[in-house]
């Protein structure tokens, strides 16, 4: 089955085209990276999936289910706005900034959205938060405020939040970019973790050597295009297109 699915989306904002008849599958249980230069439409994509960013046209389907078909802007789809938010629960983000929440302490961070959006006893939302906090590695740092934490730290409680809604797909919009080096491999290694473990997973990332280690498929992205769709082991070695072949020419010898 596939999780998420776009055909021909094309975002526009005035006379720029951010995105152009972008066409994707990806399967539940598959780790799927997206690379490419910067302003090649990348998180704007992954965006558009959750309607943070709405399309200008093209269509959406999450769980088989159609949830967006829009021309000009327009959705076609009429479903009803519960049905629709249930849905959009079931995708998981993760941004390049942590936006936790100051006041709240890592515990509280992790608990909020369950009890606040889904109606979670708070009981049960504790020991959720719990096992999570456990298991990105902050067990001792519960009763913390993000202020006390390094950033590989706040963005692994922003993993375990935004696992805490219990999604069937995770999106990464470069995790590690606003880290400092030293932090990265805490945060690839929780995703690696839950790569392992089925989660399905659409990750933007400037992280070769985890796309190459971690994807099932990797999506090269050019001015807005998707232009290359294949295995890490071809798109490394022998990829079709210039482009992808000057681009990682450029990231890897840098």
């Amino acid at each position: 089955m596939n999780i998420i699915k776009t055909e021909n989306l094309c975002k526009d904002f005035g006379e720029l085209k951010v995105l152009k008849d972008c066409s994707l599958e990806v399967a539940q249980g598959e780790v799927v990276c997206i690379i490419g230069p910067s302003g090649a439409g990348k998180s704007t994509f992954l965006r558009s999936l959750n309607r943070l960013e709405k399309i200008t046209s093209g269509k959406i389907w999450l769980n088989d289910i159609l949830i967006d078909d829009r021309k000009h802007g327009v959705n076609k789809v009429q479903m009803p706005k519960k049905e629709k938010e249930a849905l959009l629960l079931d995708m998981g983000m993760v941004f390049q900034r942590f936006n936790l929440f100051p006041h709240l302490t890592v515990l509280e961070n992790v608990m909020l959205a369950p009890v606040e959006v889904k109606g979670m006893k708070k009981e049960e939302a504790k020991e959720i938060a719990k096992e999570l906090i456990a298991k990105v590695g902050l067990a001792s740092k519960e009763n913390v405020f993000p202020s006390k934490l390094s950033g590989g730290q706040q963005q692994r409680v922003a993993i375990a939040r935004a696992l805490a809604m219990q999604p069937k797909v995770m999106l990464f919009d470069e995790p590690t970019s606003a880290l400092d080096p030293e932090l990265v491999g805490e945060v690839l290694q929780v995703m690696k973790d839950l790569a392992k473990e089925g989660m399905t997973m659409l990750v933007v990332t400037h992280e070769m050597g985890f796309a190459k280690e971690v994807a099932d498929r990797v999506v090269f992205m050019y001015q807005g295009e998707i232009l290359e769709v294949a295995p890490p082991e071809k798109i490394f070695s022998n990829p079709e297109h210039e482009r992808t072949r000057t681009f990682l020419q450029s990231v890897l010898n840098a």
